[in-house]
């Protein structure tokens, strides 16, 4: 396994970027096509919550804020791809794309875990700690998140992040093995950025279902909201986030020469790339919070694909809309072809 040497003298393998110029290209464009007006259309009502005094509302607005950043880093990213991983931007560029990249992953996280403890104290504790669930108090926490994760992220700013390969070409955040100024800020993530807030997220969701299993007051429809709410934060933590955080700890771990990352290098890069979809995920939380916005969503993805369907099967199926004014689900009806005509 070939490597060349750094400026700085860090030792650079040389590895395969395939599956940057294949898959990474097409899961960003899907990414951006889908990402950037579903999180606008999310901030609109994510707006709307905050001025009905729902401290929801900025958790779900700092979220969909830090999912645009990452997406408008997005384009000079597949630019990089589709130029064979060469960086012809400025080193700054590059440190700013992977700063956005990574706070995106923790500043997402902070504020998952941010709906799920609101959401706990909403349900198994509604009389008290009233305090803790006003928008002052959602601003103060929200304000810490992003305080924290830039401060841990400046540390890209300080090394050089720019290498170069035996083809002469400047590479973005591409070297290996791990230098040792990032072990101590691996460690940090796998522990502080992930496994904590995943403990404090199983503990509310499962106090959370037990609450609203044993209420009598609740309504059927917001148990079933409250927990598709919940159950969803998990599934896109999990899903998202957990791969990559696997895959960092035994590189941060096991990595220390050019074979060892030759063998995991497609594999932790396809957990990086679950990290993406986090974008499109999001959007989708706002469905159990506002019922505006789960029939705004129906109405700009499910008809239109409901229509296509009914124009692809032919004459025999006709487009039906029940209920459009409560968020009825578009139909794809079949009828007779006399009836029809």
């Amino acid at each position: 396994c070939w490597f060349i040497m750094l400026e700085e003298g860090i030792m650079n393998c040389t590895v395969s970027h395939e599956i940057h110029q294949y898959l990474f290209c097409f899961v960003y464009i899907f990414v951006l096509l889908v990402g950037v007006p579903s999180n606008l259309y999310a901030l609109y009502h994510a707006a709307l919550q905050l001025k009905q005094k729902n401290e929801l509302g900025v958790y779900l607005i700092n979220l969909t804020v830090s999912d645009l950043l990452y997406l408008a880093s997005l384009p000079l990213w597949l630019q990089y791809f589709f130029q064979d991983d060469d960086w012809r931007h400025r080193e700054w560029l590059c440190q700013l794309c992977g700063f956005l990249l990574y706070e995106n992953i923790y500043i997402s996280i902070g504020f998952l875990c941010c709906i799920s403890l609101d959401r706990y104290l909403a349900v198994v504790h509604p009389l008290r700690f009233t305090s803790l669930r006003s928008v002052s108090a959602a601003c103060l926490f929200s304000a810490i998140i992003w305080l924290k994760e830039v401060a841990v992220g400046v540390v890209f700013f300080r090394h050089k992040e720019l290498s170069k390969n035996p083809n002469n070409q400047s590479v973005c955040f591409e070297h290996y093995p791990m230098q040792p100024w990032e072990y101590p800020i691996n460690y940090y993530r796998v522990t502080i950025g992930f496994m904590f807030p995943l403990a404090i997220l199983l503990i509310s969701y499962l106090c959370v279902l037990r609450a609203v299993g044993q209420s009598a007051g609740t309504q059927p429809d917001q148990k079933t909201r409250i927990r598709q709410l919940v159950s969803s934060t998990i599934l896109i933590f999990l899903i998202c986030f957990s791969p990559y955080h696997v895959f960092l700890l035994v590189r941060t771990v096991l990595e220390r020469d050019c074979n060892f990352i030759t063998g995991i290098f497609n594999y932790y890069h396809l957990a990086l790339l679950l990290t993406s979809l986090n974008c499109v995920a999001d959007p989708a939380l706002y469905c159990f919070v506002s019922e505006s916005a789960r029939r705004g969503f129906s109405r700009a993805i499910f008809r239109p694909a409901t229509r296509f369907l009914c124009c692809c099967l032919g004459n025999f199926y006709l487009f039906v809309e029940l209920n459009p004014s409560s968020g009825g689900s578009p139909m794809c009806v079949f009828v007779n072809k006399q009836l029809r005509s």
